[in-house]
Protein backbone atom coordinates (compact mmCIF):
# COMPACT_ATOMS: atom_id res chain seq x y z
CA UNK A 1 0.00 0.00 0.00
CA UNK A 2 1.50 3.37 -0.67
CA UNK A 3 2.32 6.56 1.78
CA UNK A 4 -1.25 8.26 0.82
CA UNK A 5 -3.29 5.60 1.10
CA UNK A 6 -1.68 4.76 4.70
CA UNK A 7 -1.71 8.09 6.02
CA UNK A 8 -5.15 8.25 5.18
CA UNK A 9 -5.99 4.98 7.63
CA UNK A 10 -3.82 6.31 10.16
CA UNK A 11 -5.35 9.78 10.14
CA UNK A 12 -8.16 8.04 11.85
CA UNK A 13 -6.51 8.28 15.46
CA UNK A 14 -5.07 11.19 15.54
CA UNK A 15 -8.06 12.73 16.52
CA UNK A 16 -9.44 12.68 21.07
CA UNK A 17 -12.92 12.82 19.30
CA UNK A 18 -11.99 10.13 16.77
CA UNK A 19 -10.59 7.97 19.60
CA UNK A 20 -13.57 8.61 21.59
CA UNK A 21 -15.86 7.35 18.89
CA UNK A 22 -13.93 4.52 18.19
CA UNK A 23 -14.15 3.51 21.61
CA UNK A 24 -17.94 3.44 21.90
CA UNK A 25 -18.17 1.59 18.62
CA UNK A 26 -16.01 -1.40 20.13
CA UNK A 27 -19.44 -2.20 22.07
CA UNK A 28 -21.13 -2.40 18.25
CA UNK A 29 -23.13 -0.19 16.46
CA UNK A 30 -24.18 3.07 16.93
CA UNK A 31 -26.43 5.52 15.35
CA UNK A 32 -25.18 9.10 14.74
CA UNK A 33 -27.64 10.37 17.79
CA UNK A 34 -26.43 8.17 19.87
CA UNK A 35 -22.88 9.47 19.34
CA UNK A 36 -24.05 13.32 19.36
CA UNK A 37 -25.31 12.43 22.67
CA UNK A 38 -22.05 11.11 23.87
CA UNK A 39 -19.72 13.91 22.50
CA UNK A 40 -19.20 17.31 23.19
CA UNK A 41 -19.51 18.18 19.29
CA UNK A 42 -21.87 19.60 17.03
CA UNK A 43 -23.32 17.43 13.86
CA UNK A 44 -21.66 19.18 11.15
CA UNK A 45 -18.23 18.23 13.49
CA UNK A 46 -19.36 15.13 14.20
CA UNK A 47 -20.03 14.61 10.63
CA UNK A 48 -16.75 15.29 9.83
CA UNK A 49 -15.12 12.67 11.43
CA UNK A 50 -16.89 10.00 10.90
CA UNK A 51 -16.10 10.91 7.24
CA UNK A 52 -12.34 10.57 7.90
CA UNK A 53 -13.21 7.23 9.81
CA UNK A 54 -14.90 5.88 6.55
CA UNK A 55 -12.47 7.19 4.42
CA UNK A 56 -10.04 5.26 6.21
CA UNK A 57 -12.01 2.00 5.90
CA UNK A 58 -11.86 1.62 10.06
CA UNK A 59 -15.60 2.26 9.95
CA UNK A 60 -18.48 1.54 7.81
CA UNK A 61 -21.47 3.71 8.03
CA UNK A 62 -25.46 1.88 6.74
CA UNK A 63 -28.60 4.34 6.26
CA UNK A 64 -31.69 3.67 7.77
CA UNK A 65 -34.19 6.66 7.77
CA UNK A 66 -32.70 9.83 8.25
CA UNK A 67 -30.07 8.77 10.22
CA UNK A 68 -26.40 6.45 9.38
CA UNK A 69 -25.44 3.52 12.09
CA UNK A 70 -22.22 3.39 12.53
CA UNK A 71 -19.63 0.17 13.37
CA UNK A 72 -16.22 -0.55 13.16
CA UNK A 73 -14.98 -2.53 10.51
CA UNK A 74 -13.31 -5.88 11.05
CA UNK A 75 -11.06 -5.94 7.96
CA UNK A 76 -10.37 -2.24 8.02
CA UNK A 77 -9.05 -2.63 11.83
CA UNK A 78 -7.15 -6.00 10.33
CA UNK A 79 -5.53 -3.63 7.48
CA UNK A 80 -4.68 -1.02 10.34
CA UNK A 81 -3.13 -3.70 12.21
CA UNK A 82 -1.33 -4.88 9.75
CA UNK A 83 -0.16 -1.57 8.33
CA UNK A 84 1.10 -0.45 11.70
CA UNK A 85 2.67 -4.03 12.37
CA UNK A 86 4.98 -3.72 8.58
CA UNK A 87 5.92 0.31 9.38
CA UNK A 88 7.56 -0.83 13.15
CA UNK A 89 9.15 -3.78 12.31
CA UNK A 90 13.04 -3.41 11.98
CA UNK A 91 14.01 -5.84 8.97
CA UNK A 92 17.83 -6.24 9.20
CA UNK A 93 17.88 -8.21 6.28
CA UNK A 94 17.90 -5.85 3.94
CA UNK A 95 20.33 -3.01 5.73
CA UNK A 96 21.95 -0.48 3.40
CA UNK A 97 24.89 0.60 3.74
CA UNK A 98 26.32 2.92 5.90
CA UNK A 99 26.20 6.04 4.93
CA UNK A 100 29.62 7.67 6.51
CA UNK A 101 32.93 5.72 6.51
CA UNK A 102 34.50 6.33 10.25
Amino acid sequence: MDEKKTAVIFKAFCDENRIAILKMLCTGEKCACRLLEELDVSQPTLSHHMKILCDSGIVIGRKEGKWTHYSVSQEGAEKAKQLLNELTTVNTKNEEKPCCEK
